[in-house]
């Protein structure tokens, strides 16, 4: 059995000390907030995409007081990682270098990279440390280029399914290669919300891949890509007890009202957030004192990303219990069951409790 390690305690032992970061609540990673948000010193020059994404349509936000915004912005968005400095690597210094199991391997030049037919996507990211109503997901527009094209010209070798993937200190993420390689927008990405990658994000060059916890599938600051085997080596998580695959669960969280408020009577909006990256949502529930009700959804961007929902609750005075749950468009309705991250995810209802004068 692999030896696990508590992620909060990593970080505590390994004495990170930082005016702007704050511990994780699930260590061994931290959260930056205006750190984040820090421009490179020499910004690439994004380039438009080969194909124009699809507008957005008119729905996908709700625009409800204290609901998350459908995307994230860059000073907002969560950082965890292992970095304890940022990296600083520039476009001149950056190649991908791409061995192991392939028949050609492959090193890409910045320059290289640049000249690959550029996409963007709309995804929500999630940290596998992002416990029940939590704040470890963001959702962005993630320019880039494809992955998979990269790695076919490389000459895949049969056996090969896993991805190990370094970055410039030499932390290793193990991504299974079916996920990278089935058509999903699994990309070197280079962009962010329409804006070169912040320095604490990856600059110049992440991988994000949809549908899989970060540990698994979000390197920031990426050099190498070893084809290998899950037999053959255990990457830097997966290693201290925690999963192979990783798919991201099917979640959802209650933004307004926050938990413990006095409310007045009368017509209270309940709304939030819900996700099952690479699945879509299909529905979500919201329950109040014993009753479950459908909620009504924004539109759908793409199955990649998260979905905003509102329910207009008659409130009367007195205690209430809200919770809330989702349904992903393969019919799988999240469990009630309450598990802790690790291994593989938190599941369990977010419940919040107000009271109604």
């Amino acid at each position: 059995m692999r030896a696990s390690i508590n992620r909060r305690k990593f970080l505590t032992a390994s004495g990170v000390v930082a005016a702007t970061a704050i511990a994780a609540e699930a260590g061994g990673d931290f959260f930056v907030t205006k750190q984040a948000a820090r421009k490179p010193g020499n910004p690439v020059k994004l380039v438009a995409p080969s194909v124009k994404p699809k507008p957005l349509p008119a729905d996908v936000s709700l625009n409800i007081p204290g609901l998350s915004p459908f995307f994230t912005p860059d000073a907002d968005f969560y950082r965890v990682d292992t970095a304890f400095t940022v990296p600083q690597l520039t476009p001149s210094n950056w190649q991908l270098r791409i061995h192991g199991m392939v028949d050609n391997p492959v090193t890409v030049s910045f320059d290289e990279l640049m000249k690959q037919p550029m996409l963007e996507h709309d995804i929500t990211l999630t940290c596998v440390s992002e416990s029940v109503g939590g704040g470890y997901i963001g959702n962005a527009r993630w320019q880039g280029t494809l992955l998979a094209p990269l790695l076919r010209k490389a000459g895949i070798q049969s056996g090969a399914d896993q991805i190990v993937m370094r970055d410039m200190n030499g932390m290793t993420i193990g991504v299974a290669t079916d996920p990278v390689l089935d058509g999903r927008e699994s990309m070197l990405a280079i962009g962010m919300n329409g804006q070169t990658l912040p320095p604490a994000h990856g600059y110049p060059v992440r991988v994000v891949v949809p549908g899989l916890y970060g540990y698994v599938s979000a390197c920031k600051w990426v050099v190498d890509m070893e084809l290998t085997t899950y037999a053959a080596f255990d990457a830097y998580w997966t290693k201290r007890g925690w999963s192979d695959q990783a798919p991201i669960k099917t979640e959802s969280r209650i933004d307004v009202p926050k938990n413990g408020r006095s409310l007045a009577e009368g017509k209270v909006t309940i709304a939030g957030v819900a996700w099952a990256q690479h699945r879509g949502i299909e529905a979500v529930e919201v329950y109040v004192d014993g009753t479950w009700y459908p909620a009504k959804l924004s539109a759908q961007d793409n199955i990649d990303t998260w979905r905003q929902w509102y329910y207009v609750w008659d409130a009367a005075p007195g205690q209430h219990t809200i919770k809330v749950r989702a349904t992903d468009k393969t019919g799988y309705t999240q469990t009630p069951v309450v598990h802790g991250p690790p291994p593989d995810g938190a599941t369990g209802y977010h419940t919040i409790e107000v009271s109604i004068t």
